[in-house]
């Protein structure tokens, strides 16, 4: 079980457990052992009462038997540490670091101003920790005073001494505060300082994923209906961005920050582009957005903040149909298509009513002029991406679409004007459509007619798949019209046996 505990200057107890907060840091008390803890957001400070000070185990142990002591190499090995811990990594070397000022530096801790506290703890092990750190770090992010600070707070802690003026000496603040206290950082990140506030910056050796190509997130995820790309939020953090002020084209879709793993995730799909650009040629159709960083400027002329643009595209290949043949005493035409990222099943189905509620069937009797309608359905298609065009439909006396006699029903997605049975009902106004004629026959008194239809999906954002059609069933001239390529086309066909 977990809980979320909001501490502060007054001392909450918990099964026993005596817990408060200040600026500081946190310290936890636990009378029943006499012990008490002190956490600065650098050092942990653990304090025994009891004297003589009796074994102890683990990290800080004490204990004359070695099987009970831990040593930091074997800690960052157990079940406490992160997966990981435990490998070590050759970091080059500094070359901004200068040892030789680290080291005067560190060894402040044997002057006058800590003289008070010499005489009960010895400030070598302190010195040492800071020379070792300093000489290979910059002092940033607090560690030109953290070891300063942990030698004072020990020499307070245990033997109630308040050193005074020593701050000042070193270069230090006189009021110490926690380090990051209140910030939560990820796995992947680390709580620095950054134009003087605590931020989550990235650690090392997960930030060389990124950085030898400048990438500044995850690889983009395109998928039929929606297009999705997560950036790094400490990457972010790094250059001065807040990942709020990022936003797409449309300036309502914004990022989402995940509050365990900080990745900002940027989205759009079918429902809503965002403002995506969509593009197309006669074999790919391209969605193109933009993430960009609100100038949040007192005015247009000067910013001081970094400027962030990232342009990301989608790119899919225009779906390719296949063709199918089906007697229509098996039922209605039915194919799975799959093509690039699109996955989607098409229909091709006839009724001898209006409301298409009476399917044709192989014991359906349909007479010469009797009128038929046909449904053309897509399941499985994003109707906010793409819709069913019927380009043209025909019919051949011979199973080849191209072959024998031919009579046109449907010419350049409208009505043959020559023949007044045909109409078209919803053409690229969705993933279906019906397109009705009166029953015929080709001459000959066993001549079958084939039934085939040569479709195409044309993207919504294009505007123009619904096609304009005169009243002589002629479609009028457009310039934005919706134009496919030949080879990107499907026939499917259907056939009617006498």
């Amino acid at each position: 079980v977990t809980f979320v505990l909001s501490l502060n200057t007054t001392t909450q107890s918990f099964h026993g457990v005596e817990l408060s907060k200040d600026q500081r840091g946190i310290t936890l008390n636990m009378p029943f052992t006499n012990t008490t803890v002190f956490f600065d957001g650098n050092t942990a400070h653990l304090y025994l009462l009891l004297e003589p000070v009796p074994p102890v185990e683990g990290l800080c142990g004490n204990s004359t038997n070695f099987s009970q002591t831990t040593t930091l190499s074997a800690a960052i090995s157990t079940s406490y540490s992160f997966d990981g811990c435990e490998i070590q990594y050759n970091d080059t070397d500094n070359s901004t670091v200068n040892c030789n000022d680290s080291t005067e530096h560190c060894n402040l801790m044997n002057q006058t101003f800590f003289a008070d506290c010499h005489s009960f703890i010895d400030p070598e092990p302190y010195m040492n920790a800071c020379k070792n750190t300093l000489c290979n770090y910059q002092m940033v992010d607090g560690l030109r005073c953290q070891f300063f600070e942990a030698y004072a707070m020990s020499c307070n802690l245990k033997h109630s001494i308040t050193l005074e003026d020593w701050s000042s000496s070193v270069n230090c603040s006189a009021n110490p505060q926690a380090f990051c206290q209140d910030q939560y950082c990820s796995t992947h990140e680390f709580c620095g300082e950054k134009l003087g506030e605590t931020r989550c910056l990235c650690r090392a050796i997960f930030a060389s994923n990124y950085k030898p190509t400048n990438a500044s997130g995850e690889a983009l995820v395109c998928r039929q209906n929606s297009v999705t790309l997560t950036l790094v939020g400490c990457l972010l953090e790094e250059i001065n961005i807040d990942h709020s002020d990022l936003h797409l084209n449309d300036q309502n879709c914004t990022g989402h920050m995940d509050q365990q793993t900080h990745m900002v995730t940027f989205s759009f799909n079918s429902s809503n582009t965002c403002g995506a650009e969509v593009t197309m040629n006669n074999s790919h159709l391209t969605y193109m957005n933009t993430i960009m960083l609100r100038n949040n400027s007192m005015n247009d002329i000067i910013t001081r903040d970094n400027q962030f643009l990232t342009n990301f595209s989608c790119v899919y290949n225009q779906p390719v149909n296949q063709t199918a043949s089906f007697s229509i005493r098996d039922g209605p035409v039915i194919e799975q298509i799959v093509s690039g990222v699109w996955n989607y099943t098409l229909m091709m189905s006839a009724y001898v009513d209006s409301g298409r509620t009476n399917l044709v069937g192989s014991t359906t009797e349909v007479q010469l002029n009797q009128k038929i309608w046909v449904k053309l359905k897509t399941e499985g298609l994003d109707g906010n991406m793409v819709a069913l065009v019927t380009d043209s439909c025909w019919a051949t006396n011979q199973s080849s679409p191209h072959g024998g006699l031919q009579h046109d029903l449907i010419i350049n997605q409208c009505p043959n004007p020559v023949d007044k049975t045909v109409t078209v009902e919803g053409n690229g106004e969705g993933t279906f459509n019906f397109f009705s004629f009166n029953m015929f026959q080709f001459p000959g008194k066993d001549s079958d007619v084939h039934l085939h239809c040569k479709l195409e999906l044309c993207p919504t954002q294009s505007g123009s798949c619904v096609p304009s059609c005169s009243r002589s069933g002629r479609r009028k001239r457009s310039s934005s019209g919706f134009k496919a390529a030949d080879e990107n086309s499907a026939i499917i066909s259907m056939v009617w046996t006498y």
